[in-house]
């Protein structure tokens, strides 16, 4: 029935300018009530449809005759309804039903019209606590009434039907009557609890103008037609109730007598009084439509309520009521009732909140002044008042009244109490505070205006209320309504404000979102702490950046305005960035040595530094906190606690790096010793050194005389090269090995006591016949790591108890092979009376500077300049050259190391012959040094004689030599005897050599 209801309107201008709701509000007599929104203002309002289909079902059953008789009295009844519409429209009052939009007819001949918002009759909320008292209280079913929220929400309509609030609805529509009866001069004439609607304030209003008239007696001129008597007091059977007269609340005198006069609209008014106290919320006289049973009542003794029957009603009624109001009241005699104004003077009312609700009501008439006081008292009547009667009643009017800015302090005290107080504050606080508070302050407020005393009052509230407001709307609300407003504090000239403002953080920060705080709350802090000269707003700014960065300013001592039970960030607002590189900036910047901006700077700079990284911590916060300590300004105690954060700070970098550095240290085998060496160590110059190994000073004495004598030393170019001693042992062949008794050789050693070494032998890849020696590879070895520096001990030679110097050795002592053993050449050269082999490898700079050893006396040889660490063994003593590029590794069989030791030996033997093949006179031929003797490859070695000054000419063995020694090397097996590997040219293990 209701779709059909709609459906039939979708033509008219009120559904084409609103959007109507296909829920049902409420029912008011023949009226359906629908929420509605203006399309273009989105306003609420209702519409009021009347649904003709309603009367004509009943057509159906009559006769033709009867048919058209029945179609006269339906159009007088649309008249009827025309008549209530247009009378709302005349009749402009605060407790009549305003009228927004003039009635219209529907294309199926229904009719509707708009009205202020309206959430019940009184009707259906008696009939749904009817419903509730069946059923066994409030919750046991379910309203029959919902309301739709803007968000399209259906909810529960929450009415409640106490003391308070019939007396507040008795009140205002007894205002109502006595504007119809001594300004319009109209009798309402069906005042029923259907008559009465209650609009989303809670006020009670009266409509149902449809009976209106003049009153018989009245000489008053007036628009309003009289109602025909004779009509209204017959009911027809066939018409529904709704749209008839109701007999249950009519007078006598109207229903019997026919007599209409204004006190008629009295004893309906009372018979309403007992009808909220009844149960079931009903009439005490029940006609049941019928004009004959209504006589009887009002004829029969005990028929007409009273004092003696208590009125007829089931439950008792106020002692002020039943004993004062009422019987002057229902009284059968009209001139024994009391008038509209009399009946708002009663002692009924005579009470502080029906009171306070009537102040309320002519609020913009009453002084400033009593304004004031009343505001002042307001907030202790409160919690009397009902939670309906403050939400719908006092809260609106309230808030209605903020345009004064002069009680914006005094108004906004009382309405953050009324959302306290409200079961569903929030709900009212989104729906009415909210949006008015934002209008006020931040919508309407002037752009860089003056100083406003009574503005900055209201914003000084509203900081003191921000709980109540957090507690009462989303994150998302707060940030768009409540938040600006809070900058608008910040923002302000006056310290009072800014300071409360920054205080309030603990309980705007667990509200907001991080990136809200980061990006829109701490840049206005920030500035404002930057820009301030107060030294108050400056220690404020300092405790709000411990709040940002999740600390606690400590001073929690109740005198903030925010209660114990505010609430608490949980972490850090802020990020570990933001602190690093916004906050600590500004501390460092601040130029007043004031003591308590420093100890304001200490609880910042403490709670960052527990989460900076320590690096920050050593380079930026540790000097700050240094300079700030210093401070004249500072006492004892104070410099302590700067004191203690400093080395509790220090003491975290300290764990911090050395935790580091031993992860970093983890898994390498070097020591710190050992690097400090291998920083220290240098390569020796070429021909720094003088090298003494190998030469006694009876070989000296021989050199400066010319004497030859027996040679108790080897060319170091015949057997240094074999025979060099090493941490390794040589990879000699099974022949070579001499006793242990043997004398030691000289060696040579980084330091004087060399470290232990792992004996590492090289050993062939393949059994191979017998050899004297290899030259080791130097390129294979471990790095030289000695444990000393060539500069830990002095260089001092030594005395060796061998009769004869050894050869140049690698390091350690090794087994002497004998002179005789010489591959080189079939026949033996003469040896050599001169140390002319040691001292050009001393001058070359090839040999590397050795320590003292104790083996025998010698020169110590500098360390080769491009002595690789890559390849050496650990604690390895000598010298090393690199091998020629592209030369093979050195092995127990590898051709260059044969081809190597033949040339060493070639150019040996050639040095000592002369120009014609004959000695040289005045003593042995000097080579100038291994470098001459390297110098030309296929060309001529030339050496200076001393003494007799002849000159001595060795022939050198050339690039084509070595290349036909290398063919024929290549060409023999792999597979030798030592002797047949002996027998090769010394000038190929010369070539093999460079």
């Amino acid at each position: 029935m209701f779709s059909n209801a709609l459906k039939s309107i979708s033509a008219t201008n009120i559904t084409a300018n609103y959007q109507v709701s296909p829920n049902i509000t409420s029912v008011a007599g023949p009226w359906k009530i629908y929420s509605a929104k203006k399309k273009s203002t989105g306003k609420e309002y209702s519409v009021f449809v009347f649904d003709k289909k309603s009367i004509d079902a009943h057509s159906k059953e009559l006769s033709r005759s009867g048919a058209a008789a029945f179609k006269t009295v339906v159009a007088e009844v649309i008249e009827r309804l025309k008549k209530e519409a247009s009378s709302l429209a005349r009749l402009r009052h605060p407790n009549v039903v305003e009228l927004v939009e003039p009635v219209e007819e529907t294309r199926g001949g229904g009719l509707q019209f708009v009205t202020e918002p309206v959430t019940a009759s009184l009707a259906s909320l008696l009939q749904e606590k009817d419903d509730q008292e069946r059923s066994g209280g409030v919750g046991g079913r379910a309203s029959r009434y919902v309301t739709e929220d803007a968000d399209g929400t259906r909810r529960r309509r929450e009415l409640e039907i106490d003391e308070l609030e019939i007396q507040k609805g008795l009140l205002q529509i007894s205002k109502a009557l006595e504007f119809l009866h001594e300004n319009a001069g109209l009798v309402h004439g069906n005042l029923t609890p259907d008559a009465v609607l209650i609009n989303a304030k809670g006020d009670w209003k009266i409509s149902g103008l449809a009976f209106c008239s003049p009153p018989q007696d009245s000489d008053k001129t007036t628009s309003f037609r009289p109602i025909a008597l004779s009509e209204v007091l017959h009911p027809d059977p066939r018409l529904p109730r709704t749209v008839q007269l109701n007999l249950d609340y009519t007078s006598p005198d109207f229903a019997v007598d026919s007599n209409l006069t204004v006190s008629a609209d009295i004893f309906s008014l009372g018979l309403l009084c007992v009808a909220l106290y009844n149960s079931p919320h009903q009439s005490p006289l029940q006609c049941h439509s019928s004009l004959s049973t209504c006589r009887k009542h009002y004829n029969s003794p005990g028929g007409i309520p009273s004092s003696t029957n208590n009125f007829l009603s089931s439950r008792p009624i106020p002692r002020d009521l039943a004993s004062q109001v009422l019987p002057r009241m229902l009284t059968r005699r009209p001139a024994q009732r009391m008038t509209a104004r009399e009946f708002q003077q009663s002692e009924y009312f005579d009470n502080t909140l029906v009171s306070t609700i009537r102040f309320l009501d002519s609020f913009p008439e009453k002084t400033p002044n009593e304004k004031q006081a009343f505001l002042r008292g307001l907030i202790k009547v409160l919690p009397s008042f009902p939670k309906s009667v403050m939400e719908k009643k006092v809260l609106p009017a309230l808030l209605e009244e903020l345009k004064d800015k002069e009680l914006l302090s005094l108004i906004l005290h009382n309405v953050f109490k009324i959302i306290e107080l409200l079961p569903s504050g929030k709900r009212a606080f989104g729906d009415r505070v909210r949006p008015t508070l934002k209008e006020i302050f931040v919508t309407n407020a002037k752009q860089g205006q003056e100083k406003d005393s009574t503005r900055d009052a209201g914003l000084m509230i509203i900081l003191e209320q921000l709980s109540v407001a957090a507690d009462n709307c989303s994150g998302g609300e707060f940030k768009d309504d409540i938040l600006p407003i809070v900058f608008v504090a910040l923002e302000s000239a006056t310290p009072t404000l800014v300071d409360a403002a920054l205080r309030s953080l603990p309980i705007i920060l667990p509200v907001l979102d991080f990136s809200t705080i980061k990006n829109d709350l701490f840049p206005v802090i920030a500035t404002i702490f930057s820009k301030t000269n107060s030294l108050a707003i400056k220690v404020r700014g300092l405790q709000a950046f411990v709040t940002l960065c999740g600390g606690d300013t400590g001073n929690d001592d109740g005198l903030d305005g925010f209660g114990p039970d505010r609430k608490k960030p949980s972490a850090s607002a802020l990020d570990k960035y933001t602190m690093q590189e916004k906050i600590v900036p500004l501390v460092k910047v601040i130029k007043t040595r004031e003591p308590a901006v420093m100890m304001a700077a200490l609880t910042a700079l403490k709670v960052i530094g527990q989460v900076a990284d320590a690096e920050f911590v050593a380079m930026d916060i540790l000097p700050i906190l240094w300079s700030m300590s210093l401070g004249p300004l500072l006492d004892l105690k104070q410099f302590q606690a700067f004191m203690e954060l400093i080395k509790s700070l220090s003491g975290r970098v300290i764990d911090e790096q050395t935790k580091k550095l031993q992860e970093l240290s983890t898994g390498t085998n070097r020591s710190t010793s050992g690097l400090n060496d291998d920083f220290m160590s240098f390569n020796a110059i070429a021909g720094s050194s003088l090298d003494a190994n190998g030469t006694t000073e009876a070989d000296f004495e021989m050199l400066v005389k010319g004497k030859t004598g027996p040679s108790h030393s080897t060319n170091p170019l015949e057997s240094g090269w074999d025979s060099m001693s090493s941490p390794l042992p040589p990879v000699t062949s099974p022949g070579a090995i001499r006793s242990p008794a043997t004398p030691a050789a000289a060696t040579f050693s980084w330091s004087s006591a060399p470290p232990p070494a792992p004996s590492l032998t090289l050993k062939p890849q393949q059994q191979q016949p017998a050899f004297r020696t290899v030259t080791p590879d130097l390129g294979h070895f471990n790095t030289l790591t000695p444990t000393t520096t060539q500069f830990s001990q002095p260089l001092q030679p030594t005395t060796s108890t061998s009769s004869s110097a050894g050869p140049i050795s690698w390091g350690t002592t090794t087994t002497t092979t004998p002179a005789a053993v010489n591959p080189w050449a079939s026949q033996p050269p003469p040896p050599p009376t001169n140390a002319s082999g040691a001292m050009s490898l001393a001058g070359s700079g090839q040999m590397a500077r050795p320590a003292a050893v104790p083996s025998s006396s010698s020169f110590s040889l500098p360390p080769p300049p491009s002595a690789g660490r890559g390849g050496g063994a650990p604690g390895l003593s000598g010298f090393s050259l690199a091998p020629p590029p592209g030369a093979p590794s050195v092995g127990a069989s590898s051709p260059a190391v044969a081809s190597l030791q033949g040339n060493m030996g070639m150019g040996m033997g050639m040095n000592a012959l002369g120009g014609g093949g004959g000695m040289v006179s005045g003593g042995m031929g000097l080579n100038n040094s291994m470098g001459s003797l390297m110098s030309s490859r296929g060309g001529m070695g030339v050496g200076m004689a001393g003494g007799g000054g002849g000159m001595g000419m060795g022939m050198g063995m050339g690039m084509g030599m070595m290349g036909q020694q290398q063919q024929q090397q290549q060409q023999r097996p792999q597979q030798q005897s030592g002797q047949q590997q002996g027998q090769k040219s010394g000038l190929d293990k010369y070539e093999s050599l460079l």
